[in-house]
């Protein structure tokens, strides 16, 4: 009776607690494969090499698509590629980049998004500097290659206010459709989405909505690294403080919309989002697994 009791009341039998202990630490470990004794190390700087790089390669394919359609037509001519394609093209590989390693580095690919997480208590912002400079960087090596493979073409591949916008008028559209865009992203990190196919169907879909009636007004970049790292590049800084401001200023009211809707920020759902995990599958240590004492028995 009293065995019987004890189990009701949920108290461990002696010898049970090393089992307790190693369940609570896998429990914690769910969705956290880079935990080795059972915590999330995203405070181990031996994974920062990993996600710095994530952000580097998920910015350049990112700028590679976006800046490469304005600069694939310049070089050939006419509507190569068209205008709809152009808008949904960069879309389509944020959500393709999600995907393939959202859970490596938390997929922000823009300083706007680093910001807001870390403003919303999702991301540290000890880390934030390094990864704004693996965005810029990113979007530069993209531009490069860009220009090395097909030349420059004027303005081709920037983002610029459109004809007859000021760019006062272009800093406030990209300020709202940034908000529109953070709050999504906000929005989806908090349901541990960020790292799954909603975040990447909601983002996507947002920025190629965002595009279709917004890239006239401003361009659409919602993305300060999209915007000057090629403007660094090609050597053109029209209207460049537009595409900084605004995305950033839009990145802080969504944090404000965030905390209006659901509150402070913080949760294990927001954090793993925007920190990532490094993948579901990975296990520390390289190469084939290694044998347990027992196998080797």
């Amino acid at each position: 009776m009293t065995n019987q009791a004890g189990e009701r009341a949920g108290l461990p039998e002696p010898g049970q607690h090393e089992a307790i202990r190693r369940s609570e630490a896998a429990l914690r470990s769910i969705g956290q494969p880079n935990s080795v004794t059972g915590e999330f190390d995203f405070w181990d700087d031996s994974y920062e090499g990993r996600r710095l790089f994530s952000e580097l390669l998920g910015t350049f394919f990112l700028v590679l698509v976006a800046v490469g359609g304005g600069m694939v037509n310049a070089r050939f001519g006419g509507n190569a590629v068209p205008y709809t394609a152009r808008v949904v093209a960069p879309a389509l590989m944020v959500a393709a980049i999600i995907l393939f390693m959202g859970t490596v580095s938390g997929a922000h690919l823009n300083p706007a998004v680093s910001m807001a997480f870390a403003a919303r208590g999702d991301f540290p912002w000890r880390r934030v500097p390094a990864y704004v400079v693996a965005q810029f960087l990113g979007a530069a090596l993209a531009t490069l290659l860009l220009w090395a493979l097909i030349g420059k073409h004027g303005s081709a591949g920037l983002t610029l206010p459109g004809p007859g916008i000021s760019t006062g008028i272009a800093l406030v559209w990209e300020l709202v459709l940034t908000t529109g865009l953070v709050s999504v992203i906000l929005g989806t990190a908090s349901g541990a989405q960020q790292i799954g196919p909603l975040a990447a169907i909601g983002v996507g879909a947002y920025i190629a909505l965002a595009g279709l009636w917004g890239s006239p007004v401003s361009g659409a970049s919602m993305n300060p690294a999209r915007s000057l790292g090629p403007a660094l590049i090609l050597g053109n800084w029209t209207s460049w403080w537009a595409y900084l401001v605004g995305p950033i200023a839009g990145g802080i009211i969504a944090v404000s919309v965030a905390s209006v809707l659901r509150g402070r920020g913080g949760g294990r759902s927001g954090v793993a989002a925007a920190q990532g995990t490094l993948g579901a599958g990975w296990r520390p240590g390289s190469g084939p697994r290694a044998a347990t004492p027992q196998e080797h028995h």
